[in-house]
């Protein structure tokens, strides 16, 4: 079993490095369970790109589906992602529903379907980064702060998942992706043909800005429900507070949507850091 930990570290250093340095700041006997936690959902949410279609994809998720209910046959023990995040659901007494919903919202990814509205988009980041930062605390800090946890991670889920779709904008739109709501284009007058037509329209910039002001009033609700949270929960939600500095970054490359927009790593690192020094200010 310390071969799938070990396996499952090594996945999320390279394919999350911010969720895995602030899992430096967890008791050092929860980390191995967050290695676990966050790689399963790295692995679900690359789904449509290491299956290259709906139907594999689709048949990735059932298998996942199975392995959580109990239904998966042999090579469940083979795959270390899987055999750490079993034995991190028995040892930590996470509930699967919330990984289960997981696993449905991301279902969303392997089609080309616009997403409907924004309250869509919320229950999609809810359902998935929400529900990674409130698995993450009971990790570390088992039902303690059991109604505040939930309350934090809700917001805390729709700000940073919001802003990593406003990241992605330009990778997901070469993937025929559109995560920017319908209703929020339709108010801006602007159409899905003119966006894959790569027209810079301030229709488009009026509705990236839109959702930038929206996940910063995410944000606003997670920093307002984040002293309620117990401390030794607070690495659950440290990246959660590389929100702010990435939205910053878009609104200074605002004027062209179609551009590719990073947070240096050194400066998420600082973030991270600066976050743990300081809660729950962040």
């Amino acid at each position: 079993m310390q071969d799938a930990y070990t396996y499952c570290e090594a996945l999320v250093r390279a394919a999350d490095k911010d969720r895995y340095l602030a899992s430096l700041f967890a008791p050092a006997a929860a980390r191995q369970h967050l290695y676990a936690l966050y790689a399963f959902a790295s692995e679900i949410a690359r789904v449509r790109e290491a299956a290259r279609g709906p139907l594999p994809g689709e048949i990735r998720l059932q298998w996942w589906r199975d392995v959580l209910e109990g239904e998966g046959k042999g090579e469940v023990s083979a795959n270390p992602v899987a055999a750490a995040l079993l034995d991190t659901i028995a040892r930590c007494a996470l509930p699967t529903p919330p990984l289960l919903a997981l696993i449905d919202s991301h279902g969303f990814d392997l089609y080309d379907d616009a997403m409907p509205s924004l309250a869509d988009l919320d229950a999609y980041a809810e359902q998935t980064c929400g529900a990674v930062f409130a698995l993450a605390a009971r990790i570390i800090d088992g039902a303690d702060g059991a109604d505040a946890i939930p309350a934090a991670a809700t917001p805390a889920g729709i700000a940073y998942g919001v802003t990593q779709r406003l990241r992605t904008f330009p990778r997901d739109l070469a993937r025929r992706q559109l995560f920017v709501p319908r209703d929020l284009l339709a108010q801006h007058g602007v159409t899905r043909e003119e966006i894959e037509a790569r027209q810079n329209a301030a229709g488009l910039r009026g509705a990236l800005a839109a959702l930038r002001d929206h996940a910063r009033a995410a944000f606003g609700r997670f920093h307002g429900a984040a002293p309620d949270i117990p401390e030794s929960c607070a690495p659950a939600f440290l990246v959660a507070a590389l929100a702010p500095p990435l939205l910053a970054r878009l609104d200074a490359a605002a004027a062209d949507p179609f551009a590719s927009v990073e947070v240096p790593q050194w400066r998420r690192q600082w973030a991270l850091w600066r976050a743990a020094r300081r809660w729950p200010v962040i």
